[in-house]
Order: C-alpha cells, then sequence, then structure tokens
C-alpha cells in the first residue's frame, strides 16, 4: 500500500485575516472554509491548504459526527511549496513583487528546477517551484 498523493497540506497561523487576504489576493487560491479565530481553507489543484490557527487547534478540541479531531498544531515557520511552470517563473516573480513580497531567495537547482522563496504574514516559508526539481 502506498498514498496515491498528498491531498492536504496544513501551516499554521494566529492571524487567519492576514493569511487568508494572502492567500487568496498574492497566490491567489480559492477559499473554500472559514471558522473565525480556527481555520481558512483554500482549493489548490487537486489538494486542499489548510491554514489553521495553532492556540485554537492545539488547544481546544471539535468534533465531527460525535468523533474528537486530535488535537494539533505548530510552533515556528513552516513550509510549502506550490508547483508552477518554468515558463511562468518570471511572471510570477513580477505578481510578487508587485504586490509586494519581498524574494528571500531564487534559486536554480543544478539538477534543473527553479524556485522562488518568500514568507507569507505568518512568517511561514513559501515557495513556488518547478516540477523539475524533484525530476529523477
Amino acid at each position: 500500500m502506498k498514498p496515491q498523493g498528498i491531498l492536504e497540506s496544513a501551516l499554521y497561523c494566529r492571524d487567519l485575516e492576514a493569511a487568508g487576504a494572502f492567500y487568496a489576493n498574492v497566490v491567489g487560491l480559492v477559499r473554500i472554509g472559514y471558522q473565525k479565530d480556527r481555520h481558512v481553507f483554500f482549493r489548490c489543484g487537486e489538494g486542499v491548504l489548510l491554514v489553521f490557527n495553532p492556540e485554537h487547534t492545539g488547544t481546544v478540541a471539535t468534533s465531527v459526527n460525535g468523533v474528537i479531531v486530535p488535537l494539533h498544531g505548530s510552533r515556528g515557520p513552516g513550509h510549502v511549496a506550490f508547483r508552477a511552470e518554468m515558463v511562468d517563473m518570471d511572471r510570477w516573480r513580477a505578481h510578487l513583487v508587485a504586490h509586494g513580497v519581498d524574494i528571500e531567495a531564487e534559486i536554480s537547482w543544478p539538477g534543473g528546477g527553479r524556485s522562488l522563496y518568500f514568507r507569507d504574514p505568518c512568517g511561514n516559508s513559501i515557495e513556488i517551484a518547478t516540477p523539475e526539481l524533484w525530476s529523477p
């Protein structure tokens, strides 16, 4: 048995309003769920990006259909990489800069692929990367 892919990825942020605006307006994701002070969720291709407030999900139990969802959370910056095609990387760079996002690093990888690194409003390390980064 092995997984077919990643269904969802999670980042943690205390300021869900800032995170929600960033991922919708700058990254271009569509918001699909929101619970004040707890989470904001976004569709990303076939998967979902979950942004949780660790002050809530790490301390307040939630139940779904009578089953308690395990507490979870993280402290410190997390990381997620969004997939982009090589032909779009210069446009991504210009788009981010136009939105006032500081590019922390831009890497052309020795084995192929290119990455742009920047931070979201919560300090998480965000990457836009081409699939060649992980080509065999």
